[in-house]
């Protein structure tokens, strides 16, 4: 039924929908509306970027980038592969920074170490960081328009491309020097190219796998992925082949899965070679032991040994006892419903509203079906397995989700429905007024139904609100309006506020009744705030507030 539904899709060349670029005088309309889309996205995530300093993860990566730049093999930060941080090195390489390679310490002690310690300006060394993340997140907007466009056409590429481009999400991590965009762009290709290995196999099955491998070689959490992903290959090859006798089609769609999975695996590697063509691999930090199904399936893998040491730290990581909080609640361990609820908070309502409809039209309109288990399969699989993770810490574990249903959206606008282009207009629009409404404080954004951005640390916490990227918006608002005063400082991120001219203590290791002046709290620790901070902060009044991520109290 599936390889009779696939050859019955109707090439994109002649998709019904009205097409933009046919009209006279409109050839160049769809390419300028492109360049418009990505235009903005770029601004905003070079401006947010330029205003931001480190948040949490950042500097690992970036110390681990440099490593990988001057010492040429794997040392710290082995849960996560080394193809993320190679991207990050490029513009680690073209700021050129002072490297200490004799300095010793763990993966966040080299990362301050090199920002803050070793003679380098932490805001220049983190915008050219950033840059490569930038211009991939701005690739893979390409890839969402190209995907589109051979669903629905040219309009169907426009609104999914804006959907991707007016993501909060997407633009708050995407100007960041971390992985989590980059593991889901590359992920989202592979599938593209699986799509169009329906009618090209030999030439779009190897580019996959390439593809699937990248995402591999960027952050385990892609391995969800890889046998749906192996599973479209297989798809993809039947649907292809001419007609044939079954065992034929069989084992020709089992040649195609295998060539993705070799492929894959075969990136991976040269992900590492790039790094230390010796392989040389000694960890820097402790690597537990696996038992179990756990233990066979790493041990089983065909990776290098510095990528299974990895999975066994992630899953050492799994098994620590981690704290959430979410509307109020601070709990031990995980919430299987939280991220559904957290994405329900952080995505803009227009955009939810297509995702559904876009999720139900590749479902049920005939023409687009063939593109169901591409489009929603990964990003079910991927959910799932998020949900089922310990750490409840941010949409930002999700991020696949505006891609993949970006891509499905731009089929509404051209369905056969009276009011379909006029209701998928609207909604844009509502969309793209609650993006930019947000500037430039994208990572704590909220929709209008849980009150915006200056609401958001009342339901949320970490990477959805305050991931410690304000500490330079702060050291400027002391200096407006708090200058000489007495400062007290519990900040929850990985800059280091002395560097900023921040000059403050932690109230927690004095009396409270000690505590007299201004006093700062990021607003991940109000919201898990115990004890004496919890003390503290109850008999303080709220008097300002900084990026929505932090507040100041008078006591």
């Amino acid at each position: 039924m599936m390889a009779r539904d696939l050859h019955e899709a109707p090439a994109p060349e002649t998709h019904p929908g009205p097409s933009p670029a046919r009209r006279p005088g409109g050839r160049w309309l769809v390419p300028l509306l492109v360049v418009v889309l990505l235009a903005q996205m770029a601004a905003a995530m070079v401006s947010t970027a330029v205003q931001q300093t480190p948040t949490i993860d950042e500097p690992v990566y970036v110390g681990t980038a440099a490593e990988y730049l001057h010492e040429h093999r794997v040392r710290h930060n082995p849960e996560h592969p080394p193809l993320g941080k190679l991207v990050i090195a490029t513009g680690v390489a073209l700021a050129g920074p002072h490297v200490d390679t004799s300095f010793t310490g763990d993966q966040g002690r080299v990362g301050r170490h090199l920002l803050y310690e070793s003679g380098n300006d932490p805001w220049h060394l983190m915008l050219w960081a950033r840059l490569p993340v930038i211009a991939l997140t701005l690739l893979f907007g390409l890839v969402v328009f190209a995907f589109a466009r051979e669903l629905a056409g040219p309009v169907g590429g426009l609104v999914a491309l804006a959907l991707y481009a007016f993501s909060p999400d997407v633009v708050a991590h995407g100007s960041l020097a971390t992985l989590d965009v980059p593991m889901a762009g590359f992920l989202l290709t592979s599938v593209w190219l699986l799509w169009r290995a329906r009618r090209r196999p030999r030439l779009y099955l190897p580019l996959a796998g390439a593809a699937l491998g990248a995402a591999l070689a960027t952050k385990m959490n892609a391995l969800a992925a890889v046998p749906v992903l192996v599973v479209l290959a297989g798809v993809s090859v039947w649907s292809a082949g001419p007609p044939s006798r079954r065992r034929t089609a069989l084992l020709r769609a089992a040649a195609g899965a295998g060539m993705v999975a070799v492929t894959a695996v075969a990136a991976v590697w040269v992900s590492y070679l790039i790094v230390d063509p010796r392989l040389r691999w000694t960890p820097q930090q402790h690597v537990p032991t696996v038992h179990g199904l756990r233990g066979l399936l790493v041990h089983l893998m065909p990776f290098p040994e510095a990528y299974r040491d990895g999975m066994r730290i992630q899953f050492g990581l799994e098994n620590r006892p981690w704290q959430g909080f979410l509307f109020g609640r601070v709990y031990e361990g995980s919430l299987w419903y939280y991220l559904p609820v957290a994405l329900l908070v952080k995505t803009p309502l227009g955009m939810l509203a297509l995702w559904a409809a876009g999720a139900v039209a590749v479902v049920t309109v005939r023409r687009w079906r063939p593109a169901a288990p591409y489009l929603l399969a990964p990003a079910a699989v991927l959910l799932a397995t998020a949900m089922e993770a310990s750490r409840d810490f941010g949409t930002r574990y999700v991020l696949f989700l505006p891609m993949f249903l970006a891509v499905a959206a731009g089929a509404v606008a051209t369905l056969r429905w009276r009011w379909a282009p006029v209701a998928t207009a609207g909604l844009m629009l509502f969309v793209a007024v609650s993006s930019l409404r947000t500037y430039p404080y994208y990572l704590p954004y909220s929709n209008e139904a849980f009150g915006g951005p200056a609401r958001t640390s009342q339901r949320l916490h970490d990477s959805n609100v305050d991931w410690g990227q304000d500490l330079g918006r702060l050291a400027d608002r002391l200096r407006e309006r708090y200058r000489g005063e007495r400062l007290w400082l519990v900040y929850k991120g990985s800059g280091v506020p002395s560097s900023y001219g921040i000059e403050a203590t932690d109230p927690r290791a004095v009396p409270v009744q000690k505590v007299r002046g201004v006093l700062v709290v990021s607003d991940s620790a109000v919201a898990k705030a115990r004890g004496r901070l919890a003390e503290l902060i109850d008999s303080s009044r709220p008097i300002d507030e900084v990026g929505h991520s932090i507040t100041i109290y008078r006591r």
